[in-house]
């Protein structure tokens, strides 16, 4: 399918952007976009550092694959139920950055108003119940969790976020990342302070 090679490159140069930040492993995390009625989609075990486009999958919104010859994350099924539930989403990125996913683990909260950065651009991350990777029932959790937030802490699992664009997927995870280091660096130093309810709404209507 060359009519949609640029697609398919896209995707394949975010999921090597994740690898080379450190966001994910080898054999971790995937990344979809949508366009129409077609689901770009990073395949299962691929080396992510070195992934291309020829590699990327195509599916429709049910799930019918395109290209059999691919075998398509093994997470499809989550990207589909939040696609279903999110008509505004066109990208999702999913990864297992090690701080933030320190605090998919954790009770502790990653805390998004040290800064304004972090506030602005991912509000109040939300948690996701464990459920088994692959399985229809996290995908369902994923989906329902997508209805209140754009970033999604799984459960002993990972991060995923959602986006008008694969860009702004990429940078909620990243910036997720940083908030959690923030908060663990912060946490160790002691004495800090967070942006009050007014500097909040300020920065919320800056947005509006």
């Amino acid at each position: 399918m060359e009519e949609f090679e640029s697609q398919r490159k896209e995707v394949a140069a975010i999921m090597r952007r994740l690898y080379e930040m450190r966001l994910t492993t080898t054999s971790g995390g995937n990344v979809s976009l949508r366009m129409d009625d077609k689901i770009f989609i990073t395949p299962s075990q691929t080396d992510k550092g070195q992934i291309t486009a020829k590699e990327v999958g195509i599916l429709d919104i049910d799930g019918h694959n395109f290209m059999p010859h691919l075998k398509p994350s093994m997470e499809s099924k989550m990207h589909l139920a939040i696609y279903q539930k999110r008509h505004d989403v066109k990208a999702i990125v999913h990864a297992h950055p090690v701080f933030a996913t320190s605090f998919c683990i954790s009770r502790k909260e990653i805390k998004t108003r040290l800064a304004g950065e972090a506030w602005a651009v991912i509000g109040k991350p939300i948690k996701a119940e464990y459920r088994l990777m692959g399985t229809t029932d996290l995908a369902n959790v994923a989906a329902e969790a997508s209805l209140k937030g754009n970033v999604i802490l799984l459960e002993n699992h990972g991060v995923l976020t959602v986006g008008s664009t694969l860009l702004q997927a990429f940078d909620r995870l990243e910036v997720t990342e940083a908030a959690a280091k923030m908060t663990f660096i912060t946490g160790l130093l002691g004495d800090y302070r967070e942006l009050d309810d007014d500097q909040v709404d300020a920065i919320n209507r800056l947005f509006e």
